[in-house]
């Protein structure tokens, strides 16, 4: 069996949750198609693998940075249904580092670029966010990374 893109598997989860008559995640796997699909445009080429990765991190940060708005503002059906979108978009992103994995990939690349202080912190991210693109979030990343320089 070959190993599927993320176009492939959209269009397959899209025949299914329409079968399903499942609305909600059918409403979701189009809107995420149809942001490819305008990536794909804008670029005029299809995409690879590390752009369509980068559309579905932004759609989900789109999404985290929405609920603040939402909470705030006592919308907690749209609350809800953000959440839910999030859920059925994570499910497309390669599995997440733990904290621990992550400290573990930062000390790592603070040995091989040398840095010692937080002065270098430009150099150290530089290297570690191509290693952990989309399997961990840049903030928290950086947040490590500031704890662990001196």
């Amino acid at each position: 069996m070959s190993v599927q893109t993320l176009a492939e598997k959209l269009f397959e989860d899209q025949k299914e949750a329409s079968k399903a008559k499942d609305r909600f995640r059918l409403t979701v796997i189009r809107m995420l198609r149809a942001e490819l699909q305008n990536g794909a445009i804008a670029k005029k080429s299809p995409l690879d693998a590390d752009e369509e990765l980068a559309i579905l991190t932004r759609e989900v940060k789109r999404r985290q940075e929405s609920l603040g708005d939402y909470e705030r503002s006592g919308r907690q059906n749209l609350v809800d249904d953000l959440h839910k979108e999030i859920d059925i978009l994570k499910k497309y992103l390669p599995e997440q580092l733990t904290e621990e994995e992550l400290k573990q990939i930062v000390h790592e690349v603070i040995t091989e670029s040398g840095a010692e202080t937080k002065r270098e912190m430009g150099k150290v991210m530089s290297l570690l966010m191509p290693r952990i693109k989309g399997r961990a979030d840049g903030a928290l990343a950086r947040n490590v990374v500031e704890n662990t320089l001196k």
